[in-house]
């Protein structure tokens, strides 16, 4: 299929699009160098800058790579699975594997950085998910859990961190949410984890690192053994 001129409207998903589809169709197969932005350039009507940026977002599908003063190559026909299609594949249990690692070093940052306005937070926080757990419906209290432990990550002021816990939250919502119905897990912890939870907070108020991470550690590890014998 040959390249042709573009329309008009996001040029560069444009030419990213059609360099992808000769890549995909083996017009261009692994190991092959692609034509130089001049020559694309003027095959797909556009300026040299749009297809430098077109390249740029093949290089981060991974379908090809620049090799300095050689041009660029093909290095793959598929694009690489991006982050929220590998959460989505991924199972509750492994996912929460990864959510304990990042919560209990959270928890110790948290307990030695909070500020006043975290803990007026984790006060809140905390409120409601005592509230939630007597009676409101499982999305209600699963998403007041989720609140608090969201707040606590936050209180460790480290932006990545908080930024990799959002992006487990629609995950861990959807797994907790099955788990739930498989077994009653608020049963069989009468008191839904309160005991637990407050002691977080209580915690980090008294700036308590260590203390922090064992009550999380410990707390996770719970809910991970519902987890994996939910999956037997």
């Amino acid at each position: 299929m040959p390249l042709g001129p573009l329309r008009p409207s996001p040029l560069v998903e444009q030419a990213a699009r059609h360099l992808r589809e000769q890549i995909v169709e083996g017009h261009w197969p692994v190991g092959a160098k692609l034509p130089g932005e001049t020559t694309l350039a003027k095959q797909l009507g556009v300026g040299r800058s749009t297809v430098r940026e077109a390249l740029r977002a093949l290089a981060g599908a991974g379908l090809v790579r620049a090799r300095q003063g050689s041009g660029v190559f093909v290095i793959a026909t598929e694009p690489e699975e991006d982050w929220q299609a590998r959460l989505r594949r991924a199972s509750v249990a492994d996912v929460y594997e990864i959510r304990m690692m990042i919560e209990v070093r959270a928890a110790e940052l948290a307990a030695e950085r909070r500020t006043d306005a975290d803990l007026a937070d984790l006060d809140r926080a905390l409120e409601c998910r005592n509230a939630a757990a007597e009676g409101e419906g499982d999305e209600v209290f699963i998403d007041a859990d989720i609140a608090l432990h969201h707040a606590a990550v936050r209180a460790a002021h480290n932006p990545v961190l908080a930024d990799l816990f959002g992006e487990f939250v629609p995950v861990l919502r959807e797994g907790l949410l099955d788990l739930l119905r498989l077994i009653d897990a608020r049963a069989a912890d009468a008191g839904h984890g309160r005991a637990a939870h407050t002691a977080l907070v209580a915690a980090i108020r008294d700036r308590d690192a260590a203390a922090a991470g064992r009550v999380i550690d410990a707390e996770l590890r719970q809910t991970l053994a519902y987890l994996s014998g939910a999956g037997r």
